[in-house]
């Protein structure tokens, strides 16, 4: 699979940005609601997103006959990842729920070749081998309090699960509207479900957030929501589902180094092994093939 100048830079932002928003996320939610929080965070970026589609002048309108596929697109990419995760957050520590997250792509990866009928070439198979190696290397020290923590190891992958089921979906899409356009409607949607949620469930809660919480919304609101998110569904729908996730593979070991270095975890053989693996199953999907001329 051969990146283009503007998918590898989005590739680039999208790794630093989605990475280092593990901590940021876990701090936010200590002591706040989270799913207020995830709330506040949609609300906050949501202005941003249609302001940037308003002066690219994306058109915003889809089809009627799209809506229905709009809404599962928006169920499997969205409602379970947004509302899982920030879910489960709240009892693993940032990088392991992070790590827990994006065993998605593994998820992708069988999913499609038994549901989508995707053949997967052999070195595309040893770089899903390599992920889910990483991503047992890096909970290696964590087995024994995750088995504390089962509700939030089951949501988180739950949530990846989903997410990979959304991923496929997102490659094989037939509405005929530009990605930043179904993104949006998709945050619209994801906005007014997580807002219901904090209303049901958190409203006797919902106290003003402190500085240090607003800047952390703030980082989720631009970051995430205004770009990251929207980066990835171009990905998403850009690439092959297996080359999308593999590719994003250094999200999880930036969020565990991230973490280690603002909460003071302390790292270990298995997470300088586990980034090894990870560049490994990147290279897997991403480094040029020699064409058959060359052969």
């Amino acid at each position: 699979m051969r990146l283009s100048r503007q998918q590898l830079i989005l590739l680039v932002l999208l790794t630093l940005v989605w990475g280092i928003n593990w901590p940021i996320m876990k701090f936010g939610v200590t002591g706040f609601p989270p799913l207020t929080f995830r709330s506040l965070c949609m609300w906050l970026g949501l202005p941003l997103l249609g302001g940037f589609l308003w002066l690219r002048r994306v058109p915003f309108t889809i089809g009627r006959e799209h809506w229905r596929e709009l809404a599962v697109l928006t169920v499997f990419n969205m409602f379970f990842w947004h509302t899982l995760a920030i879910l489960a957050i709240q009892s693993l520590s940032s990088g392991r729920a992070a790590i827990l997250g994006y065993t998605m792509p593994v998820f992708s990866a069988v999913m499609g070749a038994l549901w989508f009928g995707q053949r997967l070439a052999p070195r595309a198979w040893a770089g899903v081998a390599a992920a889910a190696l990483g991503v047992v290397l890096l909970l290696w020290h964590e087995i024994t309090t995750l088995s504390g923590r089962p509700l939030g190891v089951a949501m988180m992958l739950v949530a990846a699960a989903t997410w990979a089921v959304g991923t496929q979906q997102m490659r094989r899409t037939r509405i005929a509207a530009p990605t930043l356009a179904i993104s949006f409607w998709m945050t619209v949607a994801t906005t007014l479900w997580m807002s219901t949620l904090a209303l049901l469930f958190e409203r006797g809660q919902w106290m003003a957030p402190n500085p240090a919480q607003w800047a952390a919304i703030a980082y989720n609101a631009v970051g995430v929501f205004a770009f990251a998110q929207v980066a990835w569904l171009v990905l998403a729908r850009e690439l092959p589902p297996i080359a999308s996730t593999l590719s994003v593979m250094f999200i999880p070991v930036l969020g565990v180094f991230s973490g280690a270095w603002w909460l003071g975890e302390v790292l270990h053989w298995q997470d300088w092994t586990a980034v090894a693996l990870v560049m490994l199953s990147i290279a897997s999907v991403l480094w040029p093939q020699r064409s058959t001329a060359a052969t």
